[in-house]
């Protein structure tokens, strides 16, 4: 009697064991795992580096660079569209493995994340309205700018999109080129920022440069002043505790640089 309890535990023992262990194994078996992936915070209302096509697809220039990265480190590229100022903070607690936004790499910034090389150059404009009768940026800060100017119009207002550099560099203090805060209307869009400018709620917006050709593009009565506002450069950001995958990033970069892959799409969605 006492054999037959013991063999009988036994077999209990082991099956209970054998369930756990095949219920355990199956996350970690290849065969059955899911797809692995590159998760990409973007925010995609910025052609042409990241907006919606009109099959309602992901498209740009970061899309398809971020898309030849993932290819290369074997992986599923999966876009994750949020609000800009969202994007490094979801990058910094792990939410998303990297950013792509044409987001330009300042001090501040690296205090939140790591950035991969340079990818791309920018520079950021203003766009006014087709009547303007100022002809560059420096013209219309002077027209604006009180400490240049005693008769400069002392409520004008400036649209930019919502913690870019434009919004950064606009909220400056005029000493640094700015506008001062008081002055700066914050959209949570570029296209939201032209459309305040369309509709007189702002005087301008200062955007960079390439998005600021399709918003002029798109809407009548509009155009873009000569001179650059400021020259930047982009990267994509990623999370300081990963230095394997900035390493895996950057050489992926580099691939591509020199083998003129990169070029090709900028060239794709960048004619002039």
């Amino acid at each position: 009697m006492k054999k037959a309890l013991s063999l009988l535990l036994v077999a209990v023992l082991l099956l209970t064991f054998g369930l756990c262990g095949c219920g355990e194994a199956k996350p970690n078996d290849d065969e059955n795992a899911e797809t692995k992936k590159l998760v990409m915070a973007t925010n995609a209302a910025f052609p042409p580096y990241e907006f919606v096509d009109d099959e309602g697809n992901y498209a740009g220039i970061d899309v398809e660079i971020a898309g030849l990265i993932a290819e290369e480190l074997g992986l599923e590229l999966e876009i994750k569209d949020v609000d800009f100022g969202a994007i490094l903070g979801g990058v910094q607690s792990g939410m998303y493995d990297i950013g792509m936004a044409g987001i330009t790499v300042k001090p501040d910034r690296l205090e939140q994340v790591n950035f991969s090389n340079t990818y791309a150059k920018a520079k950021q404009v203003v766009i006014v309205k087709e009547d303007s009768a100022v002809k560059s940026f420096e013209e219309f800060y002077t027209a604006y700018d009180e400490e240049e100017n005693p008769s400069a119009v002392a409520d004008v207002k400036i649209g930019v999109q919502q913690d870019t550099t434009g919004h950064i560099y606009a909220s400056d203090e005029p000493k640094n080129w700015g506008f001062g805060e008081d002055k700066v209307i914050a959209y949570k869009t570029g296209p939201d920022a032209v459309q305040g400018l369309l509709t007189g709620k702002v005087d301008a917006v200062i955007i960079d440069s390439e998005p600021a050709k399709a918003f002029v593009a798109q809407n009548e009565g509009l155009k873009i002043l000569d001179g650059a506002y400021a020259d930047e450069e982009y990267a994509i950001a990623i999370n300081k505790t990963n230095s394997e995958l900035l390493t895996k990033v950057n050489e992926a970069l580099k691939k591509f640089t020199d083998n003129g892959e990169i070029q090709k799409i900028v060239d794709k969605y960048i004619t002039e």
